[in-house]
């Protein structure tokens, strides 16, 4: 079984027939030949995955022949140096980047001109359109989204944060510069990220099809075997297959995303495993405590009484009953003396009637 890493194999020659039908499609149509007469048409890769990623990714891919021919759409975003101006920090850094041997020239914005001069709505979107990559100062990176807006993101413009501090800077910026990114998102199945254009041979198409495939493959965070279906396609043509998976890919995606995210069953028994090897030392431990202390011989003989006294019973009829509380006695005492004075009373009121009838 082959691993979930290893790079998915493509048809080159698949590849090819699907670049030069770009290609002749591109020439045919009437409106591509009116708007991009210098520039080529972007071609892009379109990847369809089995399941959906639970998180987003951003993988970087370096390509073989790049897709600018000039850096002057590229924007970058510094962060302020101590006792200098804007002007000054902006000289400063264009004097780093040719010392460090970047030769194409490059757009720099400090982060207080982003503050000040980029704070509206209107010039935000202005300079979303002006530069087609944003590349920002790492140490400054988390700083920028409350700064630049939503759009950026929206339109998948992100900046991309690089090591300006590094000793291989020049070629760290060509690859961000010539190479190309892909946004994997969490919330749907298909991604797509531009790999060449339409100037470009068909040979040279293919190696940068097969270098972003590659590299996708082996990058992804759920497994290579997650892509379902790779389509090459220009900005507004038919999408082209050129790679399709096997039926059995399905399986593997799942038995990785099972090791990956045991389900709840699972958990609850390897909870209890757990639980019932913590114990079991535990009992064994007592047990030969137990052992040891039966096992205990004794050497001085212990006397024992022949018969056990008995204990003094208490006779019932020694039993003095508990005085009651004086309060109970009291309310008694009461009750017989009313009682008395009514039976008085009405002893002499029948005694008056019988005087009475007699006398009658």
């Amino acid at each position: 079984m082959e691993s979930p890493r290893d790079e998915l194999a493509l048809d080159r020659t698949q590849v090819k027939k699907a670049a030069q039908a770009l290609q002749a499609y591109i020439k045919s149509s009437s409106s591509s030949q009116k708007l991009f007469q210098n520039e080529g048409q972007a071609v892009f890769l379109l990847f369809t995955q089995w399941k959906i990623p639970k998180k987003e990714q951003t993988i970087r891919i370096p390509l073989p022949h790049g897709l600018r021919k000039e850096t002057g759409d590229v924007c970058l975003f510094t962060r302020d140096e101590p006792n200098m101006t804007s002007e000054q920090t902006e000289r400063f850094y264009k004097k780093l980047l040719t010392e460090r041997g970047f030769k194409h020239g490059i757009e720099v914005i400090p982060f207080k001109v982003l503050k000040t001069e980029y704070k509206p709505f209107e010039a935000k979107r202005r300079l979303l359109g002006n530069f087609d990559l944003f590349l920002a100062d790492a140490r400054i990176r988390r700083r920028l989204p409350s700064h630049i807006g939503k759009h950026f993101y929206e339109r998948k413009k992100a900046p991309l944060s690089v090591d300006l501090e590094s000793k291989n800077l020049a070629r760290y910026m060509e690859l961000l510069i010539q190479g190309t990114t892909l946004c994997v998102s969490s919330k749907g199945s298909c991604c797509m990220a531009r790999v060449a254009h339409s100037n470009m041979t068909a040979d040279e198409i293919v190696e940068n099809v097969t270098m972003a495939v590659s590299t996708i493959s082996t990058k992804l965070a759920t497994t290579g075997r997650n892509i379902k279906i790779i389509h090459l396609k220009s900005q507004d043509s038919v999408a082209l297959p050129i790679y399709t998976s096997d039926l059995s890919h399905l399986a593997v995606v799942e038995e990785a995303q099972k090791k990956a995210h045991p389900t709840k069953g699972a958990q609850k028994r390897k909870s209890e495993n757990k639980k019932t090897e913590v114990s079991e030392p535990i009992t064994k431990e007592t047990e030969k405590d137990e052992d040891c202390e039966e096992e205990i011989p004794q050497l001085v003989p212990i006397e024992t009484p022949a018969k056990k006294p008995k204990r003094e019973g208490i006779s019932k009829k020694g039993l003095k009953k508990a005085p009651k509380p004086a309060s109970k006695v009291l309310t008694k005492t009461v009750k017989d003396k009313k009682l008395a004075k009514k039976t008085t009373k009405v002893t002499g009121r029948v005694l008056k009637r019988k005087v009475k009838t007699n006398q009658i």
